[in-house]
């Protein structure tokens, strides 16, 4: 909220954490190859460590106190078992129907068709034509979808045009899915997480932020389960991803040339660093995604792959909310939402926008306890 926020403005003063991750961090270390090891954890939500708060330096405390987790079977395990848990309770997972509309009426109940007055939300109407009745509505898509793709901009007063256009999506992503053979070569050297840092740190942001072209250079991640959780390949093999940080949409790249070459490119460095010797001889499967599935699958704005970049006018109660302030009954989840982006974050979300429906439903504490799951 607006009141717990402004509480805690002394403390993050004092503790300077509204100055940029990269210049708080630049005050204790010399070392370029330091600054970028203690400042690289805000792109893991898409976050640029040139621009975010240095408020975000707790990830590494989060993660040193917690560790680090990882959900045997992977994050397929994850989805399945929130599938499980919405099914005993009476839920139903429809795949396959893509909403073209939140459906909104006025005070008289008659569909809305102006800013003011009390507006409801009634349910969505799918791009079939099918309509979906509700009194509560629950958006996970990326803000800017939400609010300029799925309601109509004549209704809309605080999410105006000019509210969405200021907003600042995150970078976005390339990712090389990869499987590859184990048995009869020497034992992987690697960790189940590995950062793959480039010659450039300050200026390959810069290339992906502000300049939005592409690098010549590149940093990765380089993400190896199999090492935690043999199960996820056939014996014998292993199975892994690659995430290498790309400007969004809103730069001028071919992806549809640029992709296949990246892609190459991060193959290359992982078997040029020794991590993987000999890798793309032991390769069995190999597929990608890049800025145009964040796009055209997913529906984000600018292919971004992260959802509102986590800066300071984007964060905390700054970022827009899990209950809409403009339409009765609708509710917001995800990465674009409170409190941000990352599996650990998106799942606060959902807590987060559950207790606001089931306090606004009137729901006892069992009942709310729930809906939170």
């Amino acid at each position: 909220s607006l009141g717990s926020m402004l509480r805690v403005v002394p403390d993050l003063l004092r503790l300077d954490a509204v100055r940029p991750l990269y210049s708080f961090v630049s005050r204790y270390f010399k070392s370029d190859k330091l600054r970028a090891v203690f400042s690289f954890e805000p792109l893991l939500i898409g976050g640029n460590p040139l621009h975010v708060p240095a408020i975000y330096a707790m990830i590494h405390l989060v993660e040193k106190t917690w560790g680090v987790h990882f959900a045997r079977g992977g994050t397929g395990a994850l989805i399945a078992a929130l599938v499980k848990k919405l099914e005993e309770l009476g839920g139903r997972v429809r795949c396959d129907s893509e909403v073209a509309r939140i459906d909104v009426v006025g005070a008289d109940g008659a569909p809305a068709r102006r800013r003011t007055g009390r507006r409801t939300v009634r349910g969505v109407t799918l791009k079939d034509g099918e309509r979906l009745q509700a009194d509560v509505v629950v958006s996970n898509a990326d803000y800017v979808h939400t609010y300029r793709e799925l309601i109509d901009p004549r209704i809309r007063l605080v999410h105006s045009e000019t509210r969405i256009a200021m907003s600042r999506a995150s970078m976005s992503a390339l990712i090389a899915y990869f499987g590859f053979k184990q048995e009869g070569y020497p034992p992987l050297e690697v960790r189940h997480h590995n950062i793959l840092l480039g010659p450039r740190f300050e200026e390959l942001l810069r290339d992906i932020f502000d300049r939005k072209v592409m690098p010549t250079d590149f940093s990765h991640y380089l993400h190896l389960p199999t090492m935690t959780d043999p199960t996820l390949a056939p014996p014998g093999h292993h199975t892994a991803y690659t995430l290498v940080p790309v400007p969004n949409l809103t730069g001028d790249i071919d992806w549809s040339v640029e992709g296949d070459k990246l892609v190459d490119r991060a193959i290359e460095d992982i078997e040029a660093r020794g991590l993987i010797p000999k890798l793309r001889e032991r390769i069995v499967v190999k597929s990608a995604v890049d800025p145009r599935y964040f796009r055209d699958a997913l529906n984000t704005h600018a292919g971004s792959g992260f959802g509102l970049e986590p800066v300071l006018r984007q964060t905390a109660w700054m970022r827009p909310h899990n209950k809409s302030e403009e339409f009765a009954g609708l509710y917001c989840v995800g990465q674009s939402y409170q409190p941000g982006g990352g599996t650990p974050s998106v799942m606060m979300s959902a807590k987060m926008t559950a207790r606001e429906i089931a306090a606004d439903l009137g729901l006892n504490h069992e009942d709310a306890a729930v809906a939170g799951a």
